[in-house]
């Protein structure tokens, strides 16, 4: 080997070293940024570098500058930089890199950071498919909509630095542009909050504004809760409604959340109260919106797992629809008892569901599919039987399948009254199919026999009368033939012989000398049980010697004679009465 080669190589192993640290051979800094590397226009963000103790200044670059964005020096203990941005703007959007440098040279550049700024252009929707309640291990899809023509969406977990998935948008056959996130399998051990954001290919740093928290509700197998309203669901717009969840656990919080809602669920805590645990969710004044189905849940401080859901509560907004049915009942607002009973709800207006509402119920309305007859669009509603506690006010009204939570103006109230004293609780209506209840022919025999009462006291009244009117006749009224049994036993030609001479010897009062007097008295006031008549023949003239006769009322035979003709200004004669006498 030659002196000058050797000369060359000993050079050369000399300033390598210095060389390589030249070119950047220290180990590359981190690079990241505080709150996060997504932050809203306006706001601030801090950006950090850290590399190694001996470097003595740090270099902020961003993609397309061809210098150094910013220099700063190292804070103590000498190893990183702050780069502070008091006020960010789109300008501030970008790709960043930093190095830093030190005696023995620069180092390698670190990893990019992208700093994204969002509030650019209208938020998109964040909804779960199916819902957002998802049970422990289980999955779900998260669906990102807008009608601006994003070309991509970034779905964002909260407490996470960096976007979670990307993804193409699509454009489905609702014209709405989207993009749907499989998230799973979930589990109680952390919070599932999520925001989505769209953006353009040419500014992939610049978002739109975030869209409204969704959060995942991962409900276990604790003890449901209950859900209901101290009003009808059944609430008029602009009502104030609230909404109770209670429960006997001792859950420390409680959610409320609607089905195919947008919106996080509400979130209240526990409520001091006696009894079971619970909370209030106030909803009002209604509109619209608030019509759906409603479900809570129940949970503990300790732990992100949820209850079970309660039952679904569903709420019925009136006055959604232009149309205002009729309500009609058959046979009458008044009904007994036992009787079949039918409300008739009609509309001139196409509705494809009726509903039938009691006011004053907190169960759900009745619902029937509408019927087109005879112009009408109807359904009926039937009782059968219809029970007292059936009765009260009802009114119908009408909805579309579409939205079965958004009702018609409702009917004109309807009362029904229904009388009887029977507790029961009536079956549910149905469409009508039975015919009359046996409870109808008991009615009917009970009506039967009261008649049949009725008649028999009347029979009876009227005999009695008879019997009156028969005892109070007044003398001289034509009597029946008499049928004495003791003058027919005598019968024979003595007693027709006496006979004769008893008719030939008649008495008549027809003179004032002359006269006969007849007394008769009832069995009552003489004491004679044989109904007997006395008779006090009487002359003036004659001799003072007086023959009494005792007489059988029956066996007389009595004829009254026309009063006669008295002068004018006289009273009236008696009538006269003759008697055969038999003397003995």
């Amino acid at each position: 080997m030659t002196p000058t080669l050797t000369t060359l190589l000993l050079l050369g192993l000399s300033v390598g070293p210095r060389t390589r640290a030249q070119a950047g051979t220290l180990p590359a800094p981190s690079l990241w940024a505080e709150p996060g590397s997504v932050v809203p226009w306006g706001s601030t963000v801090t950006i950090w570098c850290q590399g190694i103790l001996e470097a003595h200044e740090f270099h902020l670059d961003k993609d397309g500058h061809p210098v150094p964005w910013d220099r700063q020096k190292p804070l103590e203990p000498g190893n990183k930089a702050k780069f502070s941005i008091r006020y960010v703007t789109e300008q501030y959007a970008g790709r960043y890199h930093c190095s830093c440098q030190s005696p023995t040279g620069s180092s390698e550049g670190s990893d990019p950071l992208e700093l994204v700024v969002t509030g650019f252009h209208a938020k998109p929707t964040l909804s779960a498919l199916p819902n957002p309640m998802v049970t422990s291990g289980g999955k779900v899809t998260l669906q990102c909509t807008s009608w601006t023509g994003f070309h991509r969406f970034v779905l964002m977990r909260e407490g996470e630095p960096r976007p979670a998935w990307t993804l193409d948008s699509q454009r489905p056959t609702s014209g709405q542009f989207q993009a749907l996130f499989p998230v799973g399998p979930v589990t109680p051990s952390a919070r599932w909050t999520f925001r989505c954001h769209g953006y353009f290919n040419n500014t992939p740093q610049l978002w739109s504004y975030p869209s409204d928290p969704l959060e995942l509700l991962v409900s276990g197998v604790s003890r449901k809760p209950s859900l209901l309203t101290q009003q009808s669901p059944v609430v008029t717009p602009g009502q104030r409604l609230t909404l109770q969840c209670r429960s006997h656990v001792g859950y420390d919080r409680f959610a409320l959340y609607k089905e195919a809602a947008h919106d996080l669920p509400q979130h209240l805590s526990r409520q001091p109260q006696a009894g079971p645990s619970g909370a209030d969710f106030p909803l009002g004044p209604v509109n619209s919106s608030h019509g759906g189905r409603y479900t809570c849940y129940g949970g503990h401080n300790l732990s992100s797992e949820w209850s079970a859901p309660s039952d679904p509560l569903d709420i019925l907004v009136t006055g959604q629809l232009p149309s205002t049915p009729s309500l009609s009942v058959q046979p009458g607002p008044m009904v007994a008892s036992g009787e079949n009973v039918t409300l008739l709800c009609q509309s001139w207006s196409f509705v494809d569901t009726f509903l039938l509402s009691k006011e004053g119920a907190a169960d759900p309305p009745l619902r029937l599919r509408s019927k087109y007859r005879a112009g009408h669009y109807q359904a009926k509603f039937s009782m059968n039987p219809v029970t007292s506690a059936q009765g009260g006010t009802y009114r119908c009204y009408g909805s579309y399948s579409t939205s079965p939570h958004l009702l018609s103006h409702p009917s004109d109230p309807l009362e029904l009254q229904v009388s009887g004293s029977s507790g029961e609780p009536g079956p549910p209506a149905t469409d009508p199919s039975s015919t009359a209840g046996p409870n109808r022919y008991l009615y009917v025999l009970i009506g039967a026999a009261g008649a049949f009462v009725l008649l028999l006291c009347l029979l009876v009244v009227l005999l009695v009368r008879r019997r009156r009117q028969g005892k109070g006749r007044k003398p001289g009224a034509a009597d029946p033939e008499p049928q004495d049994r003791g003058l027919q036993d005598s019968s024979g030609p003595a007693a027709a012989t006496q006979e004769e001479t008893l008719s030939d010897a008649a008495v008549q009062d027809a003179q004032p000398e002359e006269g006969v007097e007849l007394d008769q008295r009832q069995d009552a006031e003489d004491g004679d049980p044989q109904g007997t008549t006395y008779a006090q023949a009487a002359a003036c003239d004659a001799p003072p010697d007086v023959t009494y006769a005792q007489l059988n009322r029956l066996t007389l035979r009595r004829e009254t004679s026309a009063p006669h003709s008295s002068q004018a200004g006289e009273p009236p004669a008696e009538p006269s009465v003759y008697a055969a006498l038999a003397i003995r």
